[in-house]
């Protein structure tokens, strides 16, 4: 099994698909400074392109279709039937402030294909969102929507949130043969927080005759707030059918059954949750042994309770983490190169002397087509409060645009069309944000704090603005929701396209400043700037000089 998860692993790495490649945080409504539930997201790809998706609300008439294309690829994969009511959906939140997010574990590779299906995990995500009001009717949505046309993609893990509840849910397919899924959902306890990036992270469970769990033949009880876990009713039969497990069905363990965990999914893919929780939790350096893959039996918790609130401003923070304060951070050895970049270039694992060794996978990567953190806020009208914080490229140099998830149209720069992975625009989000990115690599110990702190300054500035959009919006409301969804959206797509125009003349004085290895200073009154040569650094001298003996020595 090791082996062939390392495969596997490998080869989607290779490719650039998104598989094994995304990161999600969970915060629920008594872990967050305002009592916000959130998630976040990464899609992380070498050929994602960034851009905000947008299906406005609509009614369909009996007997309509709607054709379903795998999200990765762009293929047809068939047709089902068509909701009666479909729902606003902004990027993965609706109108209704539920929102999804999503990480591809692959699990058993015999359970990755299912000839016939339909389902693949990117669709069962935007069906959903146009199809839910809470999260526990988006795993309804979910759950017989794999039954009914099967499951196209392999092991995934989501992150479904409404203004109430945050839920995780862990699935995978039967593979040929059968016919959809396995999967349990569990409510993650409020208070506490949740992670997951590319690995299964759900154990044991709660069974049925339990008062907080039901089985997928009992969904009619799926509003009753007692009700903590829902899961597929052959989640443990089916395993034992395949001789994957034998014990007491209540010592059943999703993630050691179908995603067993070796050295590969600790390393590259829980070290992710670990470090994050480790930022917000003083107990979790005890699992360093596990998140570095030398103690696979030292199992990190589902869910943490915070040391303190978290915050949407925390949380965009998080989405930025590189593994710095850890003996992992990729600024300390020589891979980072003069500039101390934590960055490393795929594949992520190379050879040098018949030996393998690895570049750490953290949260923050540069092949990142966008991400985002979610707001859902129960004290505010729906239209109001579902914010998705957007950003497109890597979320260490992105910024994160507040969108309305009631607004009823996407700025140019985000919408989808205007350009692509291989046309460039110089009016989309996607490429500007990637040409400030991709220039602060090259000298990131100078480049990227001024990028930092613009950054962080707007982000601050539009966190400070939606208070009081917030405000306005709500008062308006009470007397025209239409128009309060008007200024909303308005507010959304003014603010998203000024942000690139500002990126981009961000751009242009980076370049200016930063240009031929110099830096530069305007001085007023003078047509030339004041210029300083960085040069490099003592410790990279002395490499230079150990490495070259005496071929540059001046006699």
């Amino acid at each position: 099994m090791k082996k062939l998860f390392f495969t596997l692993f490998a080869v989607t790495f290779l490719t650039g698909t998104s598989l094994f490649a995304c990161t999600n945080f969970l915060i629920t409504k008594g872990a967050s400074t305002d009592g916000s539930t959130m998630i976040t997201y990464a899609a992380d790809a070498h050929v994602m392109y960034g851009e905000l998706y947008y299906w406005p609300a609509a009614t369909w008439e009996d007997g309509a279709m709607l054709d379903v294309y795998e999200w990765d690829s762009g293929k047809h994969l068939g047709q089902i039937k068509q909701a009666r009511q479909t729902y606003n959906v902004v990027g993965n939140m609706n109108e209704f402030q539920v929102a999804i997010g999503e990480t591809t574990y692959g699990g058993r590779p015999e359970l990755g294909t299912q000839s016939g299906a339909i389902m693949d995990y990117g669709s069962l995500i935007y069906i959903a969102l146009q199809r839910s009001k809470t999260a526990r009717e988006a795993i309804v949505v979910i759950a017989q929507l794999m039954e009914e046309y099967g499951y196209h993609s392999s092991g995934e893990s989501f992150s479904i949130a409404d203004k109430n509840e945050v839920w995780v849910m862990e699935l995978i397919g039967k593979g040929e043969g059968e016919k959809g899924a396995v999967w349990v959902a569990l409510r993650i306890p409020d208070g506490y927080v949740c992670a997951h990036a590319n690995h299964a992270r759900i154990t044991t469970f709660p069974l049925a005759n339990g008062k907080t769990s039901i089985t997928s033949l009992d969904m009619g009880k799926i509003h009753d707030p007692k009700i903590e876990c829902i899961y597929s009713h052959d989640v443990v039969s089916f395993a034992k059918s395949k001789s994957w497990y034998s014990g007491e069905d209540k010592n059943f363990s999703f993630s050691d059954t179908y995603a067993p965990v070796d050295f590969e999914a600790a390393r590259f893919c829980e070290i992710r949750v670990w470090a994050f929780f480790r930022e917000i939790n003083s107990q979790m350096e005890q699992y360093k042994d596990y998140a570095s893959g030398h103690n696979l039996k030292n199992r990190m918790p589902l869910w943490i309770k915070p040391d303190k609130k978290v915050s949407v401003y925390d949380l965009m923070n998080h989405m930025r983490n590189y593994l710095q304060g850890t003996e992992f951070d990729m600024t300390k050895d020589v891979g980072a190169g003069l500039h101390g970049c934590p960055y490393r270039w795929r594949p992520l694992t190379w050879e040098v002397d018949g030996k393998t060794y690895l570049n750490e996978r953290a949260t923050v990567t540069q092949q990142t087509g966008f991400s985002f953190v979610t707001q859902s806020r129960s004290w505010l009208p729906d239209a109001v409060g579902g914010i998705i914080w957007f950003g497109v490229d890597d979320a260490g140099s992105c910024v994160y645009a507040p969108m309305y998830s009631s607004m009823q149209r996407i700025p140019e720069s985000y919408a989808v069309g205007n350009g692509s992975m291989m046309e460039f625009s110089w009016t989309s989000a996607f490429w500007i944000f990637n040409m400030v990115s991709n220039f602060g690599y090259l000298r990131y110990d100078l480049i990227h704090p001024e990028i930092y702190a613009k950054q962080q300054k707007l982000e601050k500035k539009y966190i400070q603005n939606t208070s009081a959009i917030d405000k306005a919006a709500a008062e308006l409301y009470k007397t025209d929701p239409q128009l309060a969804i008007d200024f909303l959206t308005d507010f959304s797509v003014n603010t998203g396209n000024a942000l690139v125009m500002e990126w981009k003349s961000f751009y242009e004085f980076l370049f200016l400043k930063y240009m031929d290895g110099n830096v530069k200073k305007v001085i007023p009154g003078q047509k030339n700037p004041e210029v300083v040569q960085p040069g490099y650094t003592e410790e990279w001298k002395r490499k230079i000089a150990n490495d070259t003996g005496d071929k540059l020595l001046v006699p």
